[in-house]
């Protein structure tokens, strides 16, 4: 691309180009995946299952299916097949996909050229065949992986070529979920944890508006579910408070049940030299077995093993419109992070956004619902609708750390903009209590942790600042022995607000131990074992005599907030530890102190 074109004109033409791939990549995608399932759910199997959109009298017609044991050879077909593409052709499309997009804005900016095709292929496979995941994950990947393609082709910067990755994903998932607005501020919030991407705003308004465009041409404009009208007053808020509440302790649930079986199968097939082709296979059946047990069970057991596969929408379709009883809503949030969770953390392809809304949703319907039975005066059951779309808002919105983005799109697809006001509480309150929980782990805290931003730091001021000068020195550093109990880090992180302490043996630096090394054990409730048998003995570690720009290089490249400073004669020598904060403190101090 010409250097002479101004910056002004290269990232509207970025935008328009982005948007117009991601608009034509969505649609096909979205056909594919209506082709996919027409063929497997509702062809093969028989399942005339409720759809996202359709009025109550359509929807009323839904049925399972004729043949339900047909539900297992089709999901383990599906699974083998995406497996196999997966596996041999490229593994990064591999899981839910928006993280593979997120580590690459933070990376080198790039997506291999046949990722877009192949995520789309192997995403249609998995969900019309019955797996448990959303289109929003693959469309992600997908449209960066355009953005990227659309760097190379125009010869762009690297900051570009970031903002043409970010606005991808923004526009591409805007597009999908016809919530233009809330795709754009996506694409700036689901990148860091506590901070914003503001290049990719502006790009992503006009890319999305493209893209939405292009796609509401050939599937309508209409809001994605078909939306009910809730009114609610003042004194109903605390209910809704009430559900961020509950949205937190769900959506904790969610993602650490969703890492634990990843790191379950991953444990399994890595201990027993498994090949990786069959990883995803070996979820689809236990899915598929669940489901088809549940479905012959009873009809009640059976709707809640029905809303565990694919993207689950038509059951969420089914509770806006209170057609669910509250014995079905209380168990479709854990049927569904069960069926998600061995669908793609077993290796299978697809997203957990649509996942994630059917958990909330459901969640806020229980709630709502039980509101309703115990105190029908205050909750009238026109109100649960409200509840199921603020269930969605909050759950998602606080797990994700894009609580705007989420809130803006629910509320797009659903039509509900009455509702803003208890989903601000309600997904305020989920955020503050899932804390640093995320389900896209390849989050950064804030820019200063992001490759992206690497070259923003004056790294000249970092250069001329020793490590010495910064450290807490050894003798202030608060410490553990590799004896002590586990339960002590936490006691320290109360009484410190540290997340990190070295650990010694004797005078010597045995390991480290972090809230990440012992997460686990309060999960499981027994901080018993002791920190030698948690903390991290493989060290990265740095001299006294080091500069800031070493140490921040160091932290960046392992992914790590904490450094203990070793003696410059004796590497086996805690002299001292620094932080990210040190460095920052350091670099503002040393900016300050050059200003006039």
């Amino acid at each position: 691309m010409s250097d002479g074109a101004a910056p002004v004109q290269r990232i509207f033409l970025i935008s328009i180009i982005v948007g117009i791939i991601s608009g034509i990549g969505a649609l096909l995608f979205f056909e594919g995946l209506k082709i996919g399932t027409s063929f497997f759910m509702e062809t093969i199997v028989g399942f005339n299952l409720p759809e996202e959109g359709q009025s109550i009298a359509e929807i009323s017609q839904w049925a399972p299916p004729e043949t339900p044991w047909l539900i297992l050879p089709v999901i383990c077909f599906g699974a083998l097949v995406s497996g196999l593409l997966v596996y041999t052709y490229a593994p990064e499309a591999e899981g839910h996909g928006t993280d593979a997009a997120i580590r690459a804005f933070h990376g080198e900016g790039r997506i291999r050229r046949r990722i877009p095709i192949l995520k789309a292929l192997t995403a249609i496979i998995t969900i019309s065949t019955g797996g448990s995941a959303g289109r929003e994950g693959p469309t992600a990947q997908m449209s960066a992986g355009f953005g990227s393609l659309v760097a190379d082709l125009l010869g762009l910067s690297e900051r570009e070529r970031r903002i043409a990755l970010a606005t991808g994903i923004g526009a591409g998932i805007g597009t999908i979920f016809k919530a233009p607005l809330g795709g754009a501020i996506l694409a700036a919030e689901v990148l860091y944890s506590r901070d914003f991407e503001s290049d990719a705003i502006i790009p992503g308004f006009l890319a999305s508006v493209i893209g939405y465009a292009i796609f509401g041409a050939f599937e309508g404009f209409e809001p994605v579910f078909s939306p009910v009208e809730v009114e609610w007053t003042t004194g109903q808020i605390p209910f809704f408070l009430l559900l961020g509440v509950v949205c937190a302790a769900v959506g904790v649930l969610y993602i650490r049940t969703f890492y634990g079986t990843k790191r379950l199968f991953a444990g399994i097939f890595e201990r027993y030299h498994l090949p990786k082709h069959v990883k995803p296979l070996a979820g689809a059946f236990i899915t598929g077995s669940l489901v088809v047990a549940l479905v012959y069970l009873s009809p009640e057991t059976a709707i809640i093993g029905l809303a565990g596969l694919g993207t689950g929408y038509g059951f969420i379709q089914l509770a806006l419109y209170s057609m669910l009883p509250l014995s079905v809503l209380l168990f479709i949030p854990f049927i569904k992070i069960l069926t998600t969770s061995l669908t793609i953390g077993s290796g299978g392809s697809g997203g957990v956004f649509a996942p994630g809304l059917v958990i909330g949703g459901a969640t806020g319907g229980a709630v709502g619902m039980a509101l309703h039975t115990f105190l029908p005066g205050m909750v009238p059951i026109e109100l649960v609708p409200g509840f199921v779309v603020v269930g969605m808002i909050a759950l998602f919105g606080a797990i994700s750390n894009a609580p705007i983005a989420v809130m803006i799109m629910v509320v797009e697809m659903t039509g509900n903009f009455s509702l803003f006001v208890p989903a601000m509480g309600a997904v305020a309150v989920a955020h503050v209590l899932t804390g640093e929980e995320t389900i896209f782990v390849e989050q950064v805290r804030n820019k200063s942790f992001s490759n992206a931003h690497r070259g923003e730091f004056e790294v000249d001021i970092l250069e001329k600042i020793g490590v010495a000068e910064v450290m807490v020195p050894r003798d202030r550093v608060i410490s553990l022995s590799p004896a002590d109990a586990c339960s002590q880090v936490f006691s320290l992180i109360t009484s410190t607000h540290h997340t990190g302490y070295p650990v010694l043996d004797g005078d010597r630096l045995a390991g480290i131990i972090t809230t990440r090394d012992v997460r686990e054990l309060l999960a499981g409730g027994d901080l018993s074992l002791p920190v030698g048998e948690r903390m991290t003995r493989s060290l990265v570690s740095i001299r006294e005599d080091r500069t800031l720009e070493e140490a921040l290089r160091l932290m960046i490249d392992h992914d790590i907030h904490h450094l203990p400073v070793v003696s410059t004669g004796d590497p086996g020598r805690l002299a001292g530890f620094v932080t990210r904060t040190d460095l920052m403190l350091a670099h503002s101090k040393a900016i300050a102190a050059r200003a006039p």
